[in-house]
């Protein structure tokens, strides 16, 4: 069996838009892709990413917040920063076959406001993501 490309998404803590954009990625295009995730720091997973991510039918309460590995790093096939952070402290990678991309996003876990407004946040960013994963998928990038 081909190995299937390895997408490795990145932020600065892996609790968010990280762990949104890995679940989605596995969703719909996880016949296609490995896929993994990681920050430059290991934040813990966002119970509100989990909720968010539940209300449109994706159960990430298992996922696990971790720091970026080298030798994933060594062997993706794509890296891609959902943060704008990451995108500037995320290491040289050595390896000729990774394409590396920035998509940045707000993060919702610094949302102020009533408990609406944030969650009106994390869904935007959400959806957000959500887009960008299909169209990602579409192209069979």
């Amino acid at each position: 069996m081909e190995k299937k490309p390895l997408v490795y998404f990145l932020c600065t803590g892996n609790s968010c838009r990280s762990q949104i954009a890995d679940g989605y990625l596995q969703a719909i295009g996880g016949h296609k892709y490995e896929v993994k995730s990681a920050g430059l720091e290991a934040h813990g997973l966002n119970p509100r990413a989990v909720q968010t991510m539940k209300e449109a039918g994706i159960d990430i309460s298992h996922h696990t917040s971790d720091v970026m590995d080298q030798s994933v790093l060594a062997d993706a096939d794509f890296i891609i920063t959902l943060c704008g952070h990451a995108n500037d402290h995320c290491p040289v990678v050595r390896n000729d076959i990774a394409q590396r991309w920035h998509w940045g996003f707000d993060d919702p876990a610094k949302a102020t406001g009533t408990e609406e407004e944030i969650t009106a946040q994390f869904r935007t960013v959400r959806d957000s993501i959500k887009e960008r994963i299909e169209q990602f998928v579409q192209e069979g990038k």
